[in-house]
C-alpha cells in the first residue's frame, strides 16, 4: 500500500515534522513499512507522515532540533525519544516535566510499541502505523489525492451552500483480509465518492451532498460493507476489525483542514472506547454535570432556583447573557433537570450556519426539495423529539425563518423542506442571545411575535464580574479539570494569583478565565500557580482591596467627586455611587427601565442585572 510521503521540517498548527529518512519494511517483517501518522490539537492541523526504517530514532520536543519538533509549552525541550532496532519499536521519556502517554497510560520506563499505539506528547498525538505488503492498488486514491479532493469538496461547499460527509476507518487484520474488505469497498461507494488510503490502516471516503442523518447512514453501510465475510474460500479467514470517525461539513467544521481533523479525532475515540458503531465529531464541550456546577453567587443561586422550578414546564426558556457568560450550561441545566433528561438535548447555533441552509438543517427536508437533495434530511427538530433543541444565538436568525420557528412553536408542527406534509414534534426549546431583543425588536431586526413567544419564561445570566464570588471555586475547577487531562495533580493557586484573577473585569467571561487557569497549569511549577504564571493583561489589572481593607462606606453619589474617604473598601465605595446613580436614573425616568439604561450609557439587559445585583427590582405588584 501506498502512503503520504514523509514531510521534512513543514511547520503546521505548531508542528514540525523533521526529515526521518525514507520508508522501510514492518516492525519484524523488512518488507513492510512503519510510520508514525502525527496529529495535532489544533483545528486546521493535518496529519504527516514520519517514517521509521531500521535503526532511526525520532525524538520530540519543543527543539527546532527536534526531528518532531512540538511548539507548545506543554512540551519539553527534549521530551521523548523513540527508537526502532530491528523487529522493535521503543519510546522513553527523556525526564520531561508534563510526560509522555502511551495508550493514555503514562510511561515510567521505555515502552515497546506495536501498530496502531498512541503517543500523546502536549497537544500532539502520533499513531504507530505499519503498511500492508500488499502491492499499490491503482483503485483507491493516495492521500495527496484525498487532501485536493477534500480541498475542492470544501469550497464547492461555501460557494452553493452543500453539505457532505468525512468517514475515517481504521482496518485491522490479515493482509489478505484487508484487501478482501478494500475490494469489497471499492464496489459499494459511489462514483462520486473518493475512497482514499491516508495514512497506514486508516482510510478515508469523502461523500459528496450528504447531511448527518445520511453521513451516519453511509458510514455504517460503510463498516457493515468492511466487516462482511464470503466463505468461499476452503479457510474461512479472522474477520477484519474495523473502527470509524464520520464529520459533516458544515456541522463540525467549515474548513477542510478542520474538518479532517474532526474526523480523524472520531476515529480515535472509536478506537480508544472499542465501539462498533461510527463515532460522530464531537460538538461544542459537554457542560459539567450537576455535581460540578459552580454555583457560590447569590445571583446565581437565583437562576438555578428558576432553572428547577420551570425544568418539569414545557414553557420556551429564553437565556440573556454576555458571550461566554456560560448559557449553555444553563440550558442544559433546564433539560437535565426536568422529566426530559433521558431524551436528547440537540444544539444548534443559528450563527454558524448560513440563513439558507438553516432552514433545511432545522426542519429537515425531502429528496428532491432542491438540487443536490438526492436523500431525505432529518432536521434538528426531529432529532430532537422527546427532549430539548438549544438553538444559541436566536438573535442571528434570518427575519424570514423567524415566521416559521414562531408558527412551529404555536402548533408543535413542522413540515419539512420541499413537503407539504406536517410532522408532530415533541421538542422543548430553549433559547439564548447576548443580543438585547427589545432592541432588535424596536430596529425591526427580530419579530416582536417571535420575542413574545420565547420569552415567556427570561433568565438572566449575569457576567463574571458580577459575581466576584465565584471566581476563586471557578478558577479551582478549571484546574482541576486540566490536571485530569494531563494526568498530574491539580495545582493549587496561590494567594496572590487568586487576588489578581479577583481583581480583573473579565470581559471573555468565564471562557476568559478558563482559558487563562489553563495556561497557568501547564506554566507552574512545583503545583503551585503565582501571579507571573497568569497572562500579562490580568497582571496588569489593580488588584481589589484586601480583606484589612474597611467595609460599610456609606458614601453617597453626591459626594463622588470628593473621592472615597481614606481606608474605605474601593469596591464597595464604587458600588454605592453606582447603586445612587441607578436610582436617581429611574426616578428621572419615571420607572422606564428603558430610558433610564439609556442615560446611565448602558443596555437594559445590564441595568436589570444590576438591579437585581443591589436589590432593586420590584416585587410583582410593587408600585
Amino acid at each position: 500500500m501506498s502512503s503520504s510521503p514523509v514531510d521534512n521540517s513543514r511547520t503546521v498548527a505548531g508542528t514540525t515534522l523533521g526529515d526521518a529518512t525514507a520508508a522501510v519494511g514492518r516492525v519484524g517483517a523488512p518488507q513492510h513499512r512503519a510510520f508514525l501518522a502525527v496529529y495535532s490539537d489544533a483545528a486546521d492541523s493535518r496529519t504527516r507522515m514520519v517514517a521509521l526504517p531500521d535503526g532511526v530514532e525520532v525524538v520530540f520536543g519543543r527543539s527546532r532540533a527536534c526531528a518532531v519538533h512540538v511548539d507548545s509549552e506543554r512540551v519539553s525541550r527534549h521530551h521523548a525519544r523513540l527508537v526502532r532496532r530491528g523487529g522493535e519499536l521503543m519510546i522513553e521519556d527523556l525526564g520531561s516535566r508534563n510526560g509522555t502517554r502511551v495508550n493514555g497510560e503514562r510511561i515510567a520506563e521505555a515502552t515497546a510499541l506495536g501498530s496502531g499505539d498512541e503517543i500523546a506528547i502536549g497537544p500532539v498525538t502520533a499513531v504507530v502505523g505499519v503498511t500492508s505488503g500488499l502491492e499499490r492498488r491503482h483503485d483507491i486514491a493516495e492521500a495527496a489525492e484525498l487532501d485536493a479532493r477534500l480541498a475542492a469538496e470544501a469550497d464547492r461547499g461555501q460557494r452553493y451552500q452543500r453539505s457532505f460527509a468525512l468517514v475515517m476507518m481504521q482496518l485491522q487484520g490479515s493482509d489478505e483480509a484487508i484487501d478482501e474488505a478494500l475490494d469489497r469497498l471499492v464496489a459499494r461507494v459511489r462514483p462520486m465518492d473518493t475512497l482514499a488510503e491516508y495514512s497506514p490502516s486508516e482510510y478515508a471516503v469523502l461523500v459528496p451532498e450528504t447531511d448527518a442523518a445520511t453521513g451516519m447512514d453511509a458510514a455504517r453501510e460503510l463498516l457493515r460493507t468492511a466487516r462482511e465475510q464470503h466463505l468461499d474460500s476452503l479457510q474461512a479467514r479472522a474477520p477484519v476489525h474495523v473502527r470509524a470517525g464520520l464529520a459533516v461539513f458544515p456541522r463540525h467544521a467549515s474548513q477542510a483542514g478542520e474538518l479532517l481533523s474532526r474526523a480523524q479525532g472520531a476515529l480515535r475515540r472509536a478506537l480508544a472506547e472499542d465501539v462498533d458503531e461510527p463515532v460522530v465529531a464531537a460538538g461544542e464541550e459537554p457542560a459539567p454535570s450537576d455535581d460540578e456546577l459552580v454555583i457560590r453567587d447569590p445571583q446565581m443561586q437565583r437562576v438555578h432556583a428558576l432553572v428547577r422550578k420551570v425544568a418539569d414546564t414545557n414553557i420556551t426558556v429564553l437565556i440573556l447573557g454576555e458571550t461566554g457568560v456560560g448559557k449553555e450550561v444553563v440550558a442544559e441545566a433546564v433539560h437535565r433537570s426536568g422529566g426530559r433528561q433521558q431524551r436528547p438535548f440537540v444544539r444548534l447555533n443559528c450563527a454558524s450556519i448560513p440563513g439558507n441552509l438553516l432552514e433545511s438543517e432545522l426542519f429537515g427536508h425531502v429528496k428532491g426539495a432542491f438540487t443536490g437533495a438526492d436523500r431525505q434530511h432529518t432536521g434538528y427538530f426531529e432529532a430532537a423529539s422527546g427532549g430539548t433543541l438549544f438553538l444559541d444565538e436566536i438573535g442571528e436568525m434570518p427575519a424570514a425563518l423567524q415566521a416559521k420557528l414562531l408558527r412551529v412553536l404555536e402548533q408543535r408542527r413542522i413540515t419539512r423542506v420541499g413537503d407539504t406534509r406536517e410532522i408532530a414534534v415533541d421538542t422543548r426549546v430553549v433559547c439564548a442571545t447576548h443580543r438585547d431583543l427589545e432592541d432588535e425588536v424596536r430596529q425591526g431586526r427580530f419579530r416582536e411575535d417571535l420575542y413574545f413567544r420565547i420569552s415567556v419564561f427570561t433568565v438572566l445570566v449575569p457576567p463574571l464580574r458580577d459575581r466576584v464570588s465565584e471566581i476563586a471555586p471557578l478558577a479551582h475547577w478549571f484546574a482541576r479539570r486540566a490536571a485530569r487531562e494531563q494526568g498530574g495533580a491539580a495545582p493549587r493557586l496561590s494567594d496572590e494569583a487568586l487576588a489578581v484573577l479577583e481583581g480583573h473585569q473579565w470581559p471573555g467571561n468565564v471562557r476568559e478565565l478558563r482559558n487563562a487557569v489553563e495556561r497557568a497549569c501547564v506554566l507552574q511549577e512545583a503545583g503551585v500557580i503565582l501571579p507571573e504564571h497568569l497572562p500579562e493583561r490580568l497582571r496588569d489589572a489593580r488588584a481589589p482591596a484586601g480583606p484589612g481593607a474597611l467595609a460599610g462606606a456609606n458614601t453617597s453619589a453626591a459626594s463622588a467627586a470628593d473621592g472615597p474617604p481614606a481606608e474605605v473598601d474601593v469596591r464597595e465605595y464604587i458600588a454605592t455611587v453606582e447603586r445612587d446613580a441607578i436610582v436617581a436614573a429611574l426616578e428621572e425616568c419615571g420607572g422606564n427601565q428603558t430610558h433610564a439604561a439609556r442615560r446611565l450609557g448602558m443596555s437594559r439587559r445590564s441595568l436589570i442585572y444590576k438591579l437585581e445585583k443591589y436589590g432593586l427590582k420590584k416585587k410583582p405588584g410593587q408600585r
